[in-house]
């Protein structure tokens, strides 16, 4: 198994860190609003065990969990109002799918904006926001390792292919189609598997597993990507978006080199 997506300290962490920070408007309480299910429940577990770490206090941290589908937040989002006063307050959100819009629907409801309580998204990217009225979330946070918005030439070469595969495909919506991070992840990890077979001269396993061990790939993301020798994880850069009206992202912030994966977190025992 060799893995193309964030570990917690290329993601989670930093993006908690970011927050936590003056630029990022120096939350002392926070809320971890997940969708019930494995990921959000341990991503929260590290989370909580970090912002402890940074002197954060077991009553300056309210956690939730909703069902699938989830869609009355009216309660929720009272609550959130309530524990945020007197201290500058974000939202970490592992929300899943559908349950984001009437999430973020209820934020505007009760007259929450992101410059009052900034909510920082770990599930919400291109495709989530394609279609819907992205008035509600602009100005909201995501931490990602790619944006489609990013500027390079590689990065313009790869969705100007994807879009023109979608319109030779026939693909629903093609005109609107959009890039996004799990989709550059998988597109690294088919490229160095492509260079791990022509290094090794065989698709045989254990010999291309082998010659997969310290890949390196010009990404899309405008970094040259590593595949860790010892940990099977890439190496990647980490980005804070901005959610703007055209349901794309300002990169608001970003590592100037790419990030070691831990694949568990040093806050936790093992």
């Amino acid at each position: 198994i060799f893995y193309t997506g964030a570990a917690p300290n290329q993601q989670a962490i930093p993006a908690v860190e970011y927050l936590m920070s003056e630029e990022g408007g120096g939350a002392e309480r926070f809320v971890l609003l997940g969708t019930d299910y494995v990921y959000p429940r341990t991503t929260n577990q590290i989370l909580k065990a970090f912002l402890k770490s940074k002197g954060i206090a077991d009553e300056d941290i309210m956690e939730e969990y909703t069902p699938f589908g989830f869609s009355n937040y009216q309660t929720i989002v009272s609550n959130v109002k309530k524990f945020s006063t007197g201290k500058k307050t974000a939202v970490i959100s592992t929300i899943n799918g559908d349950s984001n819009v009437p999430f973020y629907r209820e934020l505007a409801n009760q007259g929450i904006d992101a410059a009052d309580i900034p909510v920082m998204a770990f599930s919400v990217g291109e495709e989530e926001l394609r279609g819907i009225d992205t008035s509600l979330l602009q100005g909201h946070l995501a931490a990602w390792n790619y944006f489609m918005s990013i500027k390079n030439p590689t990065n313009s070469e790869f969705t100007k292919r994807y879009k023109q595969y979608a319109l030779d495909q026939n693909l629903p919506n093609a005109e609107k189609v959009v890039t996004n991070d799990p989709m550059e992840a998988t597109y690294v990890g088919i490229n160095m598997w492509k260079q791990a077979v022509e290094q090794a001269g065989t698709t045989d396993v254990d010999k291309v597993r082998i010659s997969m061990a310290g890949q390196t790939f010009d990404a899309p993301s405008g970094y040259t990507l590593k595949m860790d020798e010892e940990n099977h994880h890439l190496w990647k850069p980490v980005m804070i978006g901005q959610i703007r009206a055209d349901g794309q992202f300002d990169t608001i912030f970003k590592t100037p080199e790419v990030i070691q994966a831990q694949p568990w977190s040093e806050y936790i025992p093992k």
